[in-house]
């Protein structure tokens, strides 16, 4: 399955991780819900990529307990040592961390800035975001599957707009 690198601006803290393209539509589908937060956000994502949110925390966790804002030695090596759609999730701490940030990896990279609820499409060769859309809901044992449709409210923007 294809790729892109998704990094996450919020008022506390800046993120970049590397997921499959159709998380793309889960970010955008939760951005809808106006969050304020990663936290928020992810949450908001959990019922089109239940496995996202672990993902990304375990990811931060682990980035966590190996870095620290003035010894980013350990990310540095993933950096040159693992190829970019492997490398894992990261906080943007430095000058090297964001430039990674902005990077794409095969299909692209969207920015997702919660601050100033804005999406900028930097590079996205996946699937036009658009500011109303549908979104699968994956079966559960409790539920079938469904369709969810979504809108991001009228302060949020989108870069380059459509």
């Amino acid at each position: 399955m294809d790729c892109m690198r998704f990094t996450i601006i919020d008022p506390q803290t800046r993120v970049s991780f590397v997921a499959p393209c159709p998380v793309l539509e889960a970010l955008v589908a939760g951005c809808a819900k106006a969050p304020r937060t990663l936290a928020e956000l992810l949450d908001a994502t959990e019922p089109f990529a239940p496995d996202l949110k672990d993902r990304v925390l375990s990811g931060l966790a682990v980035f966590d307990e190996h870095n620290t804002p003035n010894n980013l030695e350990r990310i540095h090596a993933a950096f040159h040592y693992c190829k970019p759609e492997e490398v894992p999730v990261f906080r943007i701490l430095d000058p090297a961390t964001r430039e990674l940030s902005l990077k794409p990896v095969r299909a692209g990279i969207v920015l997702f800035n919660l601050r100033d609820k804005r999406i900028v499409q930097l590079q996205n060769t996946y699937a036009e975001i658009q500011r109303k859309g549908r979104i699968r809901v994956p079966r559960t044992s409790g539920a079938p599957a469904r369709i969810y449709r979504y809108e991001l409210p009228p302060d949020w923007s989108l870069v380059p707009s459509r």
